[in-house]
C-alpha cells in the first residue's frame, strides 16, 4: 500500500492525534498537526512519510540536529555502562566532566560552580534558592514579557501570557515585574527614537520601584533573559543590560541571566549575555545543552553558590546519559556549529530584509536576533498592529508546505533551527516560509 505524502497530517498522523486527545492532559498548549516518526539534522519526517524542514528544533533544543551520530553514540555508550545512580548520593565522572566544561565556559571571570537539573524551569528554581541563600534577601525583580518556566517559583517570575498564571495564585511572594527594554514596543509609551536614545526601564527600577515599593537592599536578584524568548525574541539595547549590571553592583544585588533558550551557542556565542559586555552572577541553562536529552544547569560564581550540603538536591538531575549527550553536544558546538550559527543567522536576517518589500506583514515588522535566534514580528500596518491571526495562519500553512516554525509573543515568528543547519536547507526553509506568508496574506486580503 502506497503512503500518502500529500495530506498533512495523513491517515496515520490523524489517528495518533485522535488517540492523544483521549488520554493526554488538556493543559498542553494547542499543538500543531505534526506527528514525528524520525529526524535527521534539520529535517524531520512524519508517520505518513512527509518530509519537513525544521526551523523550530524542539523549541531551540536539538542544537546539534536531530539524532546526531556523535550524540547518539555517546548516549548508547553511557547507557550500556549505567543509566542512573543518583548524583545527589554518589559520584560519577561523566557528571564531573560536564560540570568542569560548563564551569570553563561560564560567562564570568572567576571560578564557577554547577548544579545540574532536569530542565530549564528547575534551573530557574535553583537560581532563586541560590540568590536568596547567598544574599539573605527575599525580593526578586523580573520583567514583563519574560518566560522562566511553569513550576510555581519560575512561574512567579514569568509574565509572558496571563493563561500561564491564571488559576495558580497565590504565587511566590516578593516578585516584582518591571518593563523590559523594547524600543519597538516601549511599555512606557515612548517613541522608538526616544527609547533608543535613552531607555528609562532601568531608571524605572530606581525611581519608582526602589522609592515606592521595596528598598533596594531587600532585593536578592534581578533575573532577565538576555534575549527574551516567549516574549517575542526581543533583543534589548546593550546599554540597558549594562545599566542592570550597574544597579546590581550598586546595591549588592545578584544578576541572573536566564539563558535556557538563548545559551549554548545559539546566538553565535556560548551565552547571549556576552553580546552585551556584561557578566552575570548566575546563569540558568537547559534546552540546547544536551540536544534533546533532559538536562539543565545552574552555573554561578563559586563564592555565590555557597549553600551547605542538603540545601538543594535532585534525584534525576545530572543523569549520566544526559551528561554524556551534553558533552558530545558541547564538543560539536565548539568545533564549528557556533560559528555556523553566526554565518547562517546573518544570511537569514539578510534574506528576511530582502523579503520585506514583498510582504505587507513585513514592511513595518521587527526583524531582529543574534545567530540562529531570530524573531520576525508580523504587523498589519505602520501603526504596528500585531498580526495575531495572520501569524497563526502562517504557522499552519507552513506545516502544509513542509516547514516547522513556531510563534512567540503576540505576533512574532521565531527562527531557531539546529545550529548545524546548512545553507541549502536554510534557503529551502526560507522559500517555504515565503510561500506560507504569501498564502496567508492573500487569504487575509493584504495582497
Amino acid at each position: 500500500m502506497l503512503t500518502d505524502t500529500t495530506t498533512r497530517p495523513g491517515i496515520k498522523g490523524q489517528a495518533i492525534i485522535e488517540r492523544d486527545h483521549q488520554v493526554m492532559s488538556g493543559a498542553l498548549t494547542p499543538r500543531y498537526p505534526f506527528v514525528i516518526e524520525r529526524g535527521s539534522g534539520a529535517r524531520v519526517w512524519d508517520v505518513d512519510g512527509n518530509e519537513y524542514i525544521d526551523f523550530a528544533a524542539g523549541i531551540a533544543v536539538t542544537a546539534a540536529g536531530h539524532s546526531h551520530p556523535k550524540v547518539v553514540a555517546a548516549i548508547i555508550e553511557q547507557a550500556q555502562k549505567f543509566i542512573h545512580i543518583a548524583g545527589t548520593d554518589y559520584y560519577y565522572e561523566v557528571q564531573v566532566r560536564l560540570a568542569e566544561k560548563l564551569a570553563s565556559i561560564a560567562p564570568f571571570s572567576e571560578p564557577a560552580r554547577v548544579f545540574l537539573t532536569n530542565s530549564g524551569t528547575e534551573a530557574v528554581e535553583g537560581a532563586i534558592k541560590v540568590a536568596r541563600w547567598y544574599t539573605d534577601r527575599k525580593h526578586i525583580i523580573a520583567f514583563y514579557g519574560a518566560f522562566h518556566g511553569r513550576t510555581l517559583g519560575a512561574l512567579s517570575l514569568t509574565a509572558s501570557k496571563v493563561i500561564q498564571r491564571d488559576g495558580f495564585f497565590p504565587l511566590l511572594p516578593g516578585v516584582h515585574h518591571v518593563p523590559f527594554n523594547n524600543p519597538y514596543r516601549c511599555l512606557h509609551g515612548r517613541e522608538e527614537a526616544a527609547c533608543r536614545e535613552h531607555c528609562i526601564c532601568a531608571d524605572y527600577i530606581t525611581d519608582v520601584l526602589f522609592k515606592r515599593v521595596i528598598p533596594a537592599d531587600s532585593v536578592a536578584a534581578i533575573i532577565f533573559e538576555p534575549i527574551q524568548g516567549e516574549g517575542g525574541y526581543v533583543v534589548p539595547d546593550p546599554r540597558f543590560v549594562q545599566q542592570l549590571r550597574d544597579l546590581c553592583d550598586q546595591h549588592g544585588i545578584l544578576l541572573i541571566a536566564d539563558e535556557v533558550q538563548s545559551g549554548i551557542g545559539r546566538t553565535g556565542k556560548w551565552w547571549a549575555i556576552e553580546h552585551f559586555g556584561v557578566e552575570p552572577d548566575i546563569v540558568c541553562s537547559a534546552k540546547g545543552i544536551a540536544s534533546g536529552m533532559p538536562l539543565g544547569a545552574v552555573i554561578a560564581r563559586s563564592h555565590v553558590m555557597s549553600w551547605p550540603p542538603g540545601a538543594h538536591g535532585s534525584t534525576f538531575g545530572g543523569n549520566p546519559v544526559s551528561c554524556a549527550a551534553a558533552l558530545a553536544t558541547l564538543e560539536l558546538i565548539e568545533s564549528g556549529y557556533m560559528q555556523n550559527a553566526v554565518d547562517q543567522g546573518k544570511y537569514i536576517r539578510s534574506a528576511l530584509e530582502e523579503m520585506r518589500p514583498h510582504h505587507p506583514a513585513l514592511r513595518h515588522a521587527r526583524i531582529d536576533g543574534r545567530g540562529l535566534m531570530i524573531g520576525v514580528e508580523l504587523v498589519l500596518d505602520e501603526r504596528r498592529t500585531p498580526a495575531k491571526e495572520l501569524r497563526a495562519r502562517v504557522e499552519r500553512l507552513a506545516i502544509q508546505n513542509g516547514l516547522l516554525i513556531l510563534g512567540a509573543g503576540e505576533s512574532a515568528l521565531r527562527i531557531c533551527p539546529a545550529l548545524m543547519i546548512d545553507r541549502a536547507t536554510v534557503e529551502q526553509g526560507l522559500e517555504r516560509l515565503d510561500l506560507s506568508l504569501t498564502q496567508a496574506e492573500r487569504e487575509a486580503g493584504l495582497l
